[in-house]
């Protein structure tokens, strides 16, 4: 059991955990909840060790292994799957010391231990989870240092959880993903089988992938059962009765204090009146749980609604490379109250799709057609680095508003939520969320016809994403959206449009029947695009249906079938020592089921040669 309790955390004078206390039991699946910057990854912090607490303690089981997603992407030559591989420390240590073990003893030891973990499965679990993350097994083989850092952070997570710790520590895990990452990483989470704490504003992934609900809020920790759904249902109920009792509470103290104040004077009343002073210094106070007001989100109304279609699409093709565009043959029409969401693996063409309906990226053939005086408002969470980091969000709305009065510029950025001294924070000073709200202002700011947001929702606490959904359904103009926050998608998009296979197609479905085409196929196929520019050689013909060179898996098939041929010779060798069985049965045990396991592997990896073998032969001709 992971068991805190009665925490004290600060960090630079401020008290963010105030006694926080809670009892997380072996295999419990715990949303870690509440607002930006309250404290929930410092409390991640303090259960790995990493920061002190100044008063408490923090009690993990001593044999709990403990894994938490690396800050820092990894790099280097190593394949990916390789670094994955590598992530379960035992199993690496053990096979390497099986490569030059010489003692019976210890031989029986290492072999019945790589069995016992399944050692020999490894690479099959390492592939599937990176597959479920969406790298094909063409993108497994390749150097990590060929990917960009957004990717790199999926491999993180895959080595994170190949490594299956026994508690997992999750800090906003969804934020490199997109909606078909998140959607297999919510139900590996959902069968996870150990204990796992994870961090997240994803409601989708809180209501599907977990079984309780941790709460941070004003220092305080408050464990509640079953899913974020049924947490709201009864933190309402507990605000409700809270400020029942408190109103009742200060009720009885204006009663009490009044007849204080009444009868103080008379001698007569003096022994009543002192025993109600009494009362009251002896009533604990009871604070109602004060809801912390979301600040609302808007878009500013288009000044003139456009004729439909806003813009038309006929046989367009599009990318960066005449020679190897990236959407072919788009046929699509856009109309003024459409709210349209974009699905399909990163690096599929959605940024594709929206820099052509944002006139940021002209069409190589086909025809766009567009509606007259129409204006788009585009948000992307790389423009974070477009922003003045020394400017304030004041200096940013002046810039829009070069001739505007004092008052009017205050006002538009009030408008956009950072009225008051806000207004005047460096950007360097903001929040992540903090951010995103000013981008969305400045993306929005003149009333477009057509608003597209590309992963809005990255930095957002559950209560400014229903904020922002909000916002979207009172817009009257037209929304893009692309997003991996499945309650932004069914709370506001009424089309799905699906981008895979260099085309655009609409998807006649909801967004369950969309989860279960990508958990089925996800398990079957790898994805058909690379995720960086630099395969040169995908079109060899001398490749498996994945694109793996057939020579190169001959050579791994090989390579593994001398390896555990080794391993055998060395268990045979162990196994014909005189009088084995009668000396020492157990050890003999031992080493019989090592060597039943290492011939499991052996017919399999065997297997693997003669397909990948039959393969290359019908390809050479």
């Amino acid at each position: 059991m992971l068991s805190i309790s009665e925490i004290s955390v600060r960090i630079a004078g401020r008290l963010l955990i105030d006694h926080g206390t809670a009892q997380i039991v072996p295999g419990a699946r715990v949303g870690f909840v509440g607002r930006n910057g309250v404290g929930k990854s410092t409390l991640f912090s303090a259960i790995r060790g990493e920061l002190p607490t100044e008063t408490g303690s923090i009690t993990i089981p001593p044999r709990w292994r403990v894994g938490s997603l690396a800050q820092e992407a990894p790099n280097g030559p190593e394949s990916l799957i390789e670094i994955v591989l590598k992530a379960d420390v035992e199993r690496d240590a053990l096979l390497r010391e099986a490569e030059t073990a010489h003692d019976p003893h210890r031989i029986a030891e290492i072999q019945t231990r790589l069995v016992d973990i399944d050692a020999h499965s490894a690479p099959a679990r390492a592939a599937a989870i990176l597959n479920g993350l969406g790298f094909s097994t063409a993108d497994q083989a390749r150097p990590c240092q060929e990917f960009s850092g957004g990717w790199r952070m999926r491999v993180a997570l895959a080595a994170t959880l190949f490594a299956a710790p026994d508690l997992l520590l999750l800090d906003e895990p969804t934020n490199y993903l997109d909606l078909e990452g998140t959607l297999w990483l919510e139900d590996h989470l959902a069968n996870y089988p150990r204990t796992v704490i994870v961090i997240s504003h994803d409601r989708d992934l809180l209501d599907t992938s977990v079984d309780q609900i941790l709460h941070l809020d004003r220092g305080k920790l408050t464990l509640y059962k079953g899913t974020y759904s049924s947490f709201e249902e009864q933190r309402a109920m507990r605000e409700m009765l809270d400020a029942k009792h408190a109103k009742r509470q200060a009720d009885e103290r204006k009663r009490l204090q009044a007849f204080v104040d009444r009868f103080k004077a008379k001698a007569s009343k003096a022994r009543q009146a002192q025993s109600r002073v009494k009362m009251l210094e002896r009533m604990k106070p009871v604070t109602a749980l004060v809801t912390q007001d979301v600040r609302e989100i808007s878009f500013p109304t288009p000044e003139r609604m456009l004729s439909p279609p806003i813009i038309a699409l006929d046989d367009v093709t599009v990318g960066y490379d005449p020679k190897k565009p990236v959407l072919n043959r788009i046929t699509l029409r856009i109309d003024n109250d459409d709210r349209i969401a974009l699905l399909g693996s990163n690096g599929n063409g959605k940024s594709t799709l929206v820099k052509l309906l944002a006139n940021r990226l002209p069409p190589f053939s086909g025809r766009v057609t567009r509606a007259e005086k129409l204006s788009v408002g585009y948000f992307a969470q790389h423009q974070v680095d477009e922003l003045d980091l020394g400017g304030s969000p004041y200096d940013h709305v002046r810039k829009l508003m070069p001739d505007a009065p004092e008052t009017k510029v205050r006002g538009r950025t009030g408008a956009i939520g950072f009225s008051g001294k806000a207004g005047e924070t460096p950007v360097k000073s903001l929040s992540g969320g903090e951010k995103a709200r000013l981008l969305l202002g400045l993306a929005t700011f003149f009333g477009p016809n057509m608003i597209i947001l590309d992963e809005p929702t990255n930095h957002l606490d559950i209560d400014s994403r229903a904020a922002l959904a909000e916002a979207i359904n009172e817009f009257p103009g037209t929304v893009i959206m692309v997003s991996h926050d499945r309650y932004l998608i069914e709370a506001c998009a009424d089309q799905l449009w699906v981008v895979a296979d260099q085309t655009v197609t609409t998807f006649d479905g909801d967004l369950d029947d969309y989860r279960r085409m990508v958990l089925s196929t996800r398990s079957v196929r790898a994805g058909s695009r690379e995720r960086v520019g630099n395969g040169s050689d995908r079109a060899s013909r001398n490749k498996t249906g994945n694109g793996v060179p057939l020579k190169q898996k001959i050579s791994e098939a090989e390579a593994e079938i001398a390896r555990i041929n080794a391993i055998i010779s060395k268990i045979d060798t162990a196994l014909a020592l005189p009088d084995l069985f009668k000396r020492d049965p157990k050890q003999a045990a031992q080493l019989a089921k090592a060597r039943a396991g290492a011939e499991s592997a052996l017919q399999r990896a065997e297997e693997e040669w003669l397909s990948a073998s039959s393969q290359y032969d019908k390809a050479a001709g």
